[in-house]
């Protein structure tokens, strides 16, 4: 099978792979129907996670084509969309809502690798959730931002506890913070704040539900914030980006008593603890556990009643990966999906 492979940081190519077999009983074969390129797929193209000639790839959807002997829960022939995490789903840590932290977690990214014809997928039963039935085409860049980014920024408009009478800000316009976007206008939110300086992406913020955009950043930010919620800062925040300025902006953002919902990959951020400490406030986050809200997204999307999809805004063909990964390196896009 082809299969996107990182040599080295900038070096993304497309090379033949071993078509994945079973190995437990518990795994599953899916033949990809469509992928993507995620803005953490950009750390190691930067150079910032190490790299050496990996498998990348971690948001998928697609039809089983064989399952083992243990799976119970998917069987062949079934559309089926998974978490960017490994799961039983039946563990202690999953059955508390989250998978994400699962005994038997494993990382989709850099070790299966979805940015190919097909995937091994273990512990199938936790894993993966069916669709209804065979989706429209035009549902499928839905179903797959479900696997990732819709539900990473589901989970940080939920960690920030938005919702009926809140006002929530969301730091970051890449994919996941336009999914929190969506996120927070389904989960109720009053009044929606998205912090973006570009014309395009603000566009999108507000088809999901923003109701003010914010352009400033860092304390200027803040500041705005603060300005718009009378003195007092947002009662929800969502952390889309990682960075330390996104990160003490988004804790300088929200209000004594408030939540911050951080799900951006944080490398390097260091908060002083006096900070934190005056800060008074709630927070979560960590590596989204997407398997939680799978079900529900599907349906929504099944439904037509959210259409995430619309954050694809490039196109291609996988064999022009390496294109997709420079574009989302440059800005040009803010998440491609690659089909086969």
């Amino acid at each position: 099978m082809r299969g996107v492979v990182m040599h080295k940081a900038g070096d993304v190519r497309l090379e033949e792979r071993e078509d994945p077999k079973i190995l437990e009983p518990t795994d599953a074969i899916v033949r990809l129907t469509a992928t993507c390129i995620c803005g953490s797929d950009l750390w190691p193209y930067r150079g910032i996670e190490p790299v050496d000639h990996t498998a990348m790839g971690h948001e998928y959807v697609g039809v089983v084509e064989e399952v083992g002997d243990d799976v119970r829960n998917v069987k062949v022939g079934d559309f089926v969309v998974g978490s960017f995490v490994i799961s039983d789903n039946t563990c202690e840590i999953c059955r508390s809502g989250y998978q994400s932290g699962c005994v038997h977690r494993e990382f989709v990214a850099q070790t299966i690798g979805t940015q190919a014809e097909k995937a091994r997928i273990p512990h199938a039963d936790g894993t993966l959730v069916p669709t209804p039935g065979q989706p429209d085409p035009e549902l499928i860049p839905s179903l797959l931002a479900a696997s990732d980014v819709l539900g990473t920024g589901w989970y940080g408009a939920v960690a920030a506890e938005a919702g009926p009478g809140k006002t929530v800000a969301v730091v970051g316009d890449g994919a996941v913070g336009l999914m929190a976007v969506l996120a927070a206008k389904q989960l109720g939110a009053e009044r929606i704040i998205a912090m973006s300086r570009h014309p395009e992406r603000q566009e999108l913020a507000r088809f999901y539900g923003a109701t003010d955009i914010v352009a400033e950043r860092g304390d200027e930010g803040v500041a705005k914030i603060k300005e718009l919620t009378g003195g007092l800062g947002a009662h929800s925040v969502v952390e889309a980006v990682g960075t330390q300025e996104s990160t003490m902006q988004a804790i300088g953002a929200t209000r004594p008593g408030g939540h911050l919902g951080f799900v951006g990959v944080n490398y390097d951020v260091t908060i002083p603890g006096i900070d934190l400490f005056f800060a008074g406030i709630h927070t979560e986050g960590g590596p989204a556990p997407v398997r939680r809200f799978l079900p529900d997204l599907i349906q929504l999307i099944w439904d037509r009643k959210i259409d995430p999809g619309k954050v694809f805004d490039l196109t291609l063909p996988l064999d022009q990966a390496a294109e997709g990964y420079q574009a989302m390196d440059e800005r040009r896009a803010t998440k491609v999906l690659l089909t086969f």
